[in-house]
Order: structure tokens, then C-alpha cells, then sequence
């Protein structure tokens, strides 16, 4: 049954009214894919899938409740390819109460909920692609009071020709539809690409000025062992070289926060923008690009070293001449390539050479390149940003986790072995600077990984818990987003179990959550009235069918709340 979005906002918010939506997707939280997925809505096209965040580049599995309220049998597509949106929202399933208990959480800390917009919702030119249909779907977002949005501000559309001459008209109009909704806004400074894998509807390159000086001096890319160059960002190499006609890569990236700041002054004055995220790295996270799709990479590989173009090779050669050990100056000759195993290398394996003297100071050096980058552009961050939240976006690369190296997070930047906690010094860092860490996948179940990639030795909730306390220990802001698309109410329990952690004799809980992304998926029937719950109990209000622990820690059958 074809229906508008008012119509769909009025069904939904008529008292005792049913969706006449009964069916619905329940998405198992390991759905994977190696590509966006396009899904058209009238005319603007919507992703609502993304390869730019970490775990995203896995398997697709699809598992649909049968009228008895059991598990069929799950159906697998290839676990490296994509499936449509489109394809699967066809899959039927009838809604059932789910078998496991849930936590109560009237009356908790309310905890505000984003959605991230589209990544195309701004053009190339700059303009507000189809503002009529967004206006349509912010209003239903707000009829369930989801605080705000979450939208990117590319650097390659705003600032693409000219150095220092900057277009914001799109992002204007969309900010004046956001504040005339009475709704927040999350802004990302997006210095990254956008886009480059197969079937990508959206690609937003570095601005155009950029590339062209790239062409002539490619070492301002990330550069892995065999010398391949990764443009979806600038190497921290130049972050004090004035290599971009005149400038260092962090006057640009100042230049370019500070012109937003003065732009939309009003909406800061007004409290509209609630929250800067600044972009750091690749999909816009603090790290290195070590798992590139377009160099052949594929879940769950350890990735490469990224430090081979010359001015991180440079900094290394100062570092291992200070050391006293000038043969160190180089980057690990047995660390494998992207999609090796941890125990195939003689670097990463049990006992392996990264805990060696030299692994060890190589270690140090590859991850201090990456505190000392947050560490410069906080500084200037929080010069353009006075007084707004501003936040640093930290990618859970959970996979290898139950190994001793943790090789896939030492070759992003993360020195995490099992010896050693790789966490608290990027959060000492951010509590300098005031910033706030967002931390991903706190929606991924760890028994959920040991089922469909054993050989990964995965363990997200492991993770989560471990960088959440890092940066509690500091009391630092810490906010979260899911890395795959959810819908169904399992996953949202399991980001409700984060977000407010249970019994916690100081009261934490997530300053806040912004749900990956906008989509006809999301707003369809069924998997809208699901997050609409969701909605609820993050702001810690009650919900009508709950199923409940009681005291002893036993389910309570019925609702409390009927």
C-alpha cells in the first residue's frame, strides 16, 4: 500500500491506530556489505548503507520471524557482495515480542537521539537536493521527538576550485529548514573522500585544487609498503608543510572551520548547531586508512602500515635517529598484507616482532603520529569552535580483538595489544582539548561475530566496553553511533545496554546517540514504529509492551506498563 509521508506521520500518531505496514525487516546485527546500497525515495536518492565506517565490509544476512514467533532458517548472499535495500524490504516478517527480557528504562537519563542525513542530501554545486521530500521526512523524525540531525559539510564542495573561497548556499537552506523544524544539528567537518567503491551512488572527491597539486606531488596521500596512494585523505606527514600553495594541511583545515564559524554565527547564537564533529582521517574517524576496498581489502583482513610517503617516513627517521637506532627507520618488512591473518605474519603472530625493542618503538612512533595530529587540530578546533561540544569520531575495529597483537588496530593507529591499553592516551588527549569521543559499533553483539566469521576472533562488545571506560576514567563526553543499519528491536536493546550501562555506581551513561541514517527503510511501517520505541527509552520514558527483569534478575512475562 503506496502512502505520503503525512499520511504515514498522521497513521502513526493516531492513538490505537495500526501501520497498515504490517510487514517489516528484521536485520540480523551482522549485516555486511562491501558497497552502498541506493535506495530511491520519488526523487532523492538515499544511502543507507555506507563502506565508510569500520565492520561495514562483511556479509549481508537477512532472518525473518516466522507466524510462530521461532527463527527460520537464515538465507547468506555472498559474503563480500551487496545486496539491495529495495530486495530486502520486500522480505516479509511478522512482529513479534522478543523472547529475551528487556531492562526497564523509564525514568533513566534522557539521552538525546540524531539521525544522520543522506550523503548526497547537498550537491556538487552546492545546492539542497530535493528540499520538498527532506521537509517531509524531518517532520516525521520530529513527530516521534528525535532531538536533531546529523549532516556532513564536504570540504570538496565547499571549498572545490579556489583556496579560501568557500560555497555554503546548500548547506544555508538546509540549516533554516532544520531550524524552522525547532530541531538540532550535529555537524561533521568532512575532510575526507566520499565514496569509491563499486555501486556508490554518491562520490565527493578532495576539493579539485587538492588533487591537481596531488598529481604533481602524490606523497601528500597515505602510502602503504608497495607504494599505493590513498586519496580519501591528506597524510598527517603534512599537517606543518606548506605543501597546499602556501599553507600546512592544518591552516587549511583551520581556514576552512573558521569560515563555517563565521557563516552561520546565528545558528551557534541560537543553539541550533549543538555539536562540531571534526573530521580526522578517513570516513572522517581518527585513524589511518589501513583497510581500503580499492586496494583489494576485505573483512576480516589486518590491513597495511600506512606510513611510506615521505614525510611520515621523515618523522620516522627523526624518531629512530633520537633513538639512538638509525637501522629502525623503516616500516615492518613481515607484517603481511591486507587480508593476512594475524598468525601468518611474523609480526603479528603470538610472540611476534611487535613486541620486540624495534616493534615496540615502531609502535609508538606510527601511534603517537596519530594523537599528535588530534592533538594539532583540537588546538585550532577549539580557536574557531569556542565554546560549542566539539567531538573526535574513533572507528571499533573489533575484529583480531581476542588475539594478543590486536593486528587490524595497530595497523589503523590503535596501539591496543593485550599487554597494553591503547585507548587511554587518545583519550588523554581529547580531555586536553575538552573534546568529546563518538565511538562506533555499539549495537554489534559479539556472539553474533563468532557465528558468522569464527576465524576473525571478533569481539565488539569487548571493545566497547573497553574505549566507553577509557574515556569515562578521564570524564570526557562520550557519544556513539551504530555501524550498520538496525532496525529490529535486538540491536536496539543492545545500544540501550550501552548507552546506559547497568548498575554503574557513578551513573554514566552516552551524552548522546545518532542513529545511521536517514532512509525509506527506516521511516517504512513496522521498522518506524521499532525505532520510535527506541526513541522513547533513550529519552528514559515508558514504553507499553515491555518485557521486564524482575529483582532476582528473572523475565517478567507481562508489561508493567499495560
Amino acid at each position: 500500500m503506496a502512502i505520503s509521508s503525512t499520511q504515514f506521520c498522521d497513521i502513526l500518531r493516531a492513538p490505537g491506530a495500526s501501520s497498515p505496514i504490517t510487514s517489516s525487516l528484521s536485520h540480523k546485527q551482522t549485516l555486511f556489505t562491501s558497497q552502498r546500497v541506493p535506495v530511491t525515495f520519488h526523487s532523492l536518492t538515499y544511502c543507507n548503507v555506507t563502506y565508510c565506517n569500520a565492520c561495514r565490509f562483511k556479509r549481508t544476512q537477512f532472518r525473518t520471524l516466522a507466524a510462530i514467533g521461532e527463527w527460520e532458517e537464515e538465507t547468506e548472499d555472498d559474503p563480500h557482495g551487496g545486496d539491495s535495500v529495495d530486495a530486502a524490504d520486500d522480505m516479509k516478517a511478522v512482529h513479534l515480542p522478543p523472547k529475551l527480557p528487556e531492562r526497564d528504562f523509564a525514568g533513566t537519563p534522557y539521552v538525546p537521539v540524531y539521525v544522520m542525513l543522506p550523503l548526497g542530501i547537498i550537491d556538487m554545486n552546492c545546492e539542497l537536493v530535493d528540499p520538498e521530500i527532506l521537509v517531509n521526512q524531518l517532520k516525521i523524525l520530529k513527530s516521534i521527538n528525535v532531538d536533531g540531525v546529523m549532516v556532513d559539510c564536504w570540504w570538496g564542495i565547499v571549498e572545490a576550485h579556489t583556496p579560501q573561497v568557500y560555497n555554503w548556499s546548500g548547506y544555508r537552506r538546509l540549516f533554516q529548514i532544520v531550524r524552522e523544524l525547532e530541531l538540532k544539528l550535529q555537524v561533521v567537518m568532512s575532510f575526507h573522500e566520499c565514496g569509491g567503491n563499486v555501486g556508490d551512488d554518491v562520490h565527493i572527491p578532495l576539493p579539485q585544487w587538492v588533487m591537481e597539486i596531488g598529481q604533481n606531488n602524490p606523497e601528500i596521500y597515505f602510502t602503504d609498503r608497495e607504494g599505493r596512494r590513498n586519496s580519501e585523505c591528506l597524510t598527517w606527514g603534512i599537517d606543518k608543510e606548506r605543501v597546499l600553495r602556501g599553507r600546512t594541511a592544518v591552516e587549511v583545515y583551520f581556514d576552512y572551520m573558521r569560515s563555517f564559524r563565521v557563516e552561520f554565527n546565528e545558528f551557534f547564537v541560537d543553539g541550533i548547531i549543538a555539536e562540531i564533529e571534526v573530521g580526522l582521517g578517513p570516513c572522517g574517524e581518527l585513524r589511518y586508512p589501513t583497510y581500503p576496498a580499492k586496494h583489494g581489502w576485505k573483512y576480516p583482513g589486518i590491513g597495511e602500515f600506512q606510513c611510506y610517503d615521505k614525510y611520515l617516513m621523515k618523522s620516522l627517521s627523526k624518531a629512530a635517529e633520537a633513538r639512538g637506532h638509525l637501522f629502525w627507520a623503516r616500516g615492518p618488512g613481515n607484517a603481511g598484507s591486507y587480508n593476512s591473518t594475524p598468525h601468518e605474519t611474523g609480526f603479528f603472530r603470538d610472540g611476534g616482532e611487535y613486541d620486540s625493542y624495534y616493534g615496540r618503538f615502531f609502535l609508538n612512533w606510527y601511534s603517537q603520529v596519530l594523537i599528535d595530529h588530534g592533538d594539532r587540530v583540537f588546538a585550532l578546533a577549539n580557536l574557531a569552535f569556542e565554546g560549542t561540544c566539539i567531538s573526535a569520531k574513533l572507528s571499533g575495529i573489533h575484529w583480531w580483538y581476542k588475539t594478543a597483537s590486536h593486528a587490524a588496530e595497530l595497523t589503523a593507529g590503535f596501539y591496543n595489544p593485550s599487554n597494553r591499553d591503547g585507548y587511554a592516551p587518545i583519550a588523554a588527549m581529547l580531555k586536553k582539548h575538552g573534546v568529546a569521543l563518538n565511538f562506533t559499533c555499539v549495537e554489534l553483539r559479539t556472539v553474533d561475530q563468532h557465528e558468522d566469521f569464527p576465524e576473525a576472533l571478533a569481539d565488539p562488545e569487548g571493545l566497547v566496553w573497553q574505549v566507553l571506560n577509557a574515556a569515562w576514567d578521564v570524564s570526557i563526553l562520550v557519544a556513539s553511533e551504530n555501524a550498520l543499519p538496525c532496525y529490529d528491536r535486538e540491536g536496539y536493546n543492545k545500544i540501550l545496554e550501552n548507552a546506559k550501562p547497568l548498575n554503574d555506581p557513578d551513573g554514566r551513561h552516552l551524552s548522546a546517540f545518532t542513529y545511521l541514517r536517514l532512509s525509506p527503510v527506516l521511516t517504512d511501517g513496522h521498522n518506524f514504529i521499532e525505532f520510535e520505541r527506541f526513541v522513547k527509552r533513550m529519552h528514559g520514558e515508558a514504553v507499553p509492551d515491555l518485557r521486564v527483569y524482575t529483582t532476582e534478575g528473572n523475565k517478567e512475562e507481562c508489561s508493567k506498563n499495560q
